[in-house]
């Protein structure tokens, strides 16, 4: 009996301090400057994520793809992503214009899929004219970088040209060369518009 008495004592106490501390409080809502509600909610951000890609402009069959950073002066190059016959991407190439007095005049990444003869180049032609051949930079999961360097010339022709054809060798078919072609519309309109690269 004692104990029970004493339980329902405690409990009545604890109830009549949390009935005193509500009316407190409520007596300090009513006295404190009221807040907007909805004051303290996060509203979010627009825009991409810090380091994160994003298409500024398109032209053609290119993009100007950029990534995000904090100082908002965003490195942008220029895009396309070349795809297969059942529209899956397969290869991926990305040009930067260069400041002045740099060896070349823009520079260029290639990424081919993986399983390719590293002895046998990349082999990049403008409609149809003799091309150049680059040695593929490394791997990674993702597939073979190469790394080309366009003179000013190289510039010239793909700005006048209509289509630039990559070829390489699958290690499946060593002895057959696969050609993928790269689309020059919108490629003078998309350069001209690029930034110098910052090195």
């Amino acid at each position: 009996m004692i104990k029970k008495l004493l339980t329902l004592n405690v409990v009545a106490a604890m109830l009549w301090a949390g009935a005193v501390a509500a009316q407190e409080n409520q007596a300090d809502t009513t006295t404190a400057p009221q807040t907007q509600a909805g004051a303290d909610l996060d509203l979010g951000e627009e825009g991409p994520r810090v380091g994160s890609r994003y298409i500024k402009e398109e032209h053609g069959d290119w993009m100007i793809s950029c990534v995000k950073t904090e100082a908002g002066e965003d490195p942008c190059f220029l895009r396309q992503i070349l795809a297969g016959d059942q529209g899956q991407p397969i290869a991926d190439i990305t040009i930067q214009n260069l400041p002045e007095g740099s060896p070349a005049a823009a520079r260029a990444t290639v990424v081919v899929p993986l399983e390719i003869l590293l002895q046998a180049q990349l082999a990049l032609s403008i409609d149809g004219a003799p091309g150049k051949r680059y040695n593929y930079h490394h791997c990674n999961p993702v597939g073979c970088l190469a790394q080309l360097g366009f003179t000013q010339g190289d510039i010239d022709a793909m700005k006048a040209g209509t289509t630039a054809t990559l070829s390489l060798v699958s290690l499946l078919a060593p002895t057959q060369l696969l050609e993928m072609e790269v689309s020059l519309a919108g490629f003078t309109a998309g350069f001209d518009t690029l930034e110098p690269a910052q090195n």
